[in-house]
């Protein structure tokens, strides 16, 4: 039984070894096959001059032949100012793109305020992938204080063909119980 054992633990042994230098010798294999068959090489520099880098990275996913067109829409519930710096941009699908937006508290007191997004046509809602955004937080201003936000954003190339614009819609309202309430007799 022991011997039996002692066995099995020098098989286990050496399977793990295995095992481990299989692990290892995997990057170099991989990097050798794909250099063979011309698969996950990033730019002809890279083939040409080992070592040598890309100088500037071009986003492949970018449809060059359309653009759409992307309205901004801001919309306010309550006493202050809230608008986008430009009205439209015309983009590529995959292209990431960054647009302004400004605010300003016109009340005599602090508040807590958030920005829920709307989307027309609503076929569009899947496509638009915002990766910076105001919206996902909740923003506290002084009296008088204005504040510039970005929305970055890349819409999908899977977008169908047919939609050739979409209305990007926010509409800013201050959050309940956030702050304290206005004093009586203003506003």
């Amino acid at each position: 039984m022991r011997r039996a054992n002692l066995d099995m633990v020098g098989k286990l042994v050496v399977i793990v070894g295995l095992m481990f230098g299989f692990g290892y010798a995997m990057v170099p294999m991989y990097k050798h096959i794909c250099a063979a068959l011309g698969i996950n090489v990033l730019s002809l520099t890279e083939q040409q001059v080992p070592g040598a880098r890309a100088t500037s990275k071009v986003n492949t996913q970018v449809d060059l032949s359309r653009s759409i067109t992307v309205e901004f829409d801001a919309n306010a519930r309550g006493p202050w100012d809230f608008k986008s710096e430009v009205r439209s941009v015309r983009v590529h699908p995959g292209e990431v793109t960054t647009v302004m937006y400004e605010f300003r508290n016109r009340q005599d007191r602090t508040m807590a305020a958030q920005a829920i997004p709307s989307y027309a046509p609503k076929q569009a809602t899947s496509h638009f992938n915002k990766l910076e955004c105001f919206c996902f937080s909740e923003h506290k201003l002084k009296p008088g204080e204005s504040k510039r936000w970005p929305v970055v954003f890349v819409i999908d190339p899977k977008l169908p063909k047919d939609v050739q614009t979409i209305t990007l819609s926010y509409t800013f309202f201050e959050v309940g119980g956030k702050v304290p309430m206005a004093p009586k007799g203003s506003v």
